[in-house]
């Protein structure tokens, strides 16, 4: 079951495996990784970025105004983690510590752009945010399984020539939904069902309740639901 309930259909389209990067055919374990990191093995730490910049610069754009300034935070966030790795003591996960680096430098670098911040970036309270777009009986609303389509659709047909077109149409609704959250519940759906981050590194991260991150990824996921609705009910077909 993908993090949207919904089969393969969106683990398809949106959090499919990744190609193999240099860190993968390194095959380091977490402890081997930091020692290489704390050694100053420079390929391992170009490795390590090739690895992790694009997922940071996608949750730093939920913080700051442009995809300039998100370019110009992570690699702030790189400075941070070259500079504190000896300080690195694996009370977190290496990613959780490299994670929570950029959240405090995002942050830091959105209050001083506040001026430019524009209307779609909310720094408005969890409970400020608008709720779920859809009916709430279409989903699972208690317990494990919360925010989990109860009936969810059917796999798509194979990959027709058609059905490829209609599924890249279905990807860019999925990041044009995504970017138009309000800027907390995007945070907790980038980590959570993008990056693959558990719920418990997510609230480390974001320094928020285990509460306020299930209602955040509620909202964000029945949000994102509602632009796909078109496709996973196949009225596009």
């Amino acid at each position: 079951m993908s993090p949207f309930g919904v089969a393969s259909n969106f683990q398809r389209l949106l959090i499919s495996p990744s190609p193999h990067t240099v860190l993968d055919k390194l095959n380091l374990d977490e402890p081997g990784l930091v020692r290489a990191l704390q050694a100053g093995d420079e390929q391992v730490f170009a490795a390590v970025m090739d690895r992790y910049s694009g997922s940071l610069l996608r949750l730093a754009m939920s913080y700051v105004p442009s995809r300039a300034v998100g370019e110009e935070v992570v690699q702030e966030t790189w400075m941070g983690v070259f500079e504190g790795i000896h300080r690195f003591e694996s009370r977190s996960s290496f990613k959780t510590w490299l994670f929570r680096i950029l959240t405090n430098r995002a942050k830091t670098r959105g209050i001083r752009e506040s001026r430019y911040e524009p209307s779609g970036l909310s720094t408005s309270p969890p409970d400020a945010d608008e709720g779920p777009s859809l009916e709430d009986s279409l989903f699972v609303a208690e317990g494990s399984r919360m925010g989990h389509w109860k009936d969810p659709p059917h796999d798509w047909e194979p990959d027709t020539p058609e059905r490829i077109l209609l599924s890249k149409e279905c990807r860019a609704a999925i990041e044009t939904a995504i970017e138009n959250l309000p800027a907390t519940q995007r945070q907790v759906m980038t980590l959570r069902d993008i990056e693959g981050v558990s719920s418990e590194e997510v609230c480390n991260i974001l320094e928020i309740s285990e509460t306020n991150q299930r209602v955040l990824l509620h909202r964000a996921r029945t949000r994102v639901r509602r632009e796909l609705n078109p496709y996973v009910q196949g009225k596009n077909s």
